[in-house]
């Protein structure tokens, strides 16, 4: 039977004294092996590039003349994008020069549209005031302003008769 404390024998372990330094025989199998590896990479990488190049040499080849010429004028087209981008930037900055010297009169529109706003809104209310007075329109009859109420449009004059 088994005591609860083990076997009653202690294991022993090896004692170190600091790195393990590897050995010859060691350092030359990991030499063979990277250089192993290193030429499996480089088979790897020259396959991908024969690969590149075919498939590079197939759509050279297999390139539509149209596709050629639009290739061949992409270059001028970048160029006319180009000055047309600065056209356009420069009439960009010409109109924002412009609405900076309108600003201060936008600001004074600002500042002048409700005060006019407040003056029409008392004159319609002056003058409905005064159409409810007795008399007036008699008055408006005699001026020639009468028979309108506010907000209605003027009637359009009569044709002059023609004489024979």
């Amino acid at each position: 039977m088994t005591t609860p404390r083990g076997s009653g024998r202690k294991k022993q372990t090896p004692k170190t004294a600091g790195p393990r330094v590897p050995g010859p025989a060691e350092i030359l199998a990991a030499a063979q092996s990277a250089v192993e590896a290193a030429q499996s990479v480089a088979g790897q990488a020259l396959e991908s590039a024969q690969l590149t190049a075919e498939h590079a040499f197939d759509a050279a080849v297999r390139l539509p003349p149209a596709s050629a010429q639009l290739a061949a004028q992409l270059p001028d087209l970048i160029e006319s994008l180009s000055v047309a981008i600065d056209r356009l930037n420069s009439t960009i900055d010409r109109l924002d020069r412009t609405l900076a010297l309108a600003d201060p009169a936008f600001a004074a529109y600002d500042r002048l549209l409700p005060r006019l706003e407040a003056m029409i809104a008392l004159g319609e209310d002056v003058l409905g005031k005064l159409a409810r007075l007795p008399g007036i329109s008699m008055l408006g009859k005699v001026t020639g302003l009468g028979g309108r109420r506010p907000g209605e449009e003027e009637p359009p004059p009569k044709p002059p008769k023609r004489r024979r």
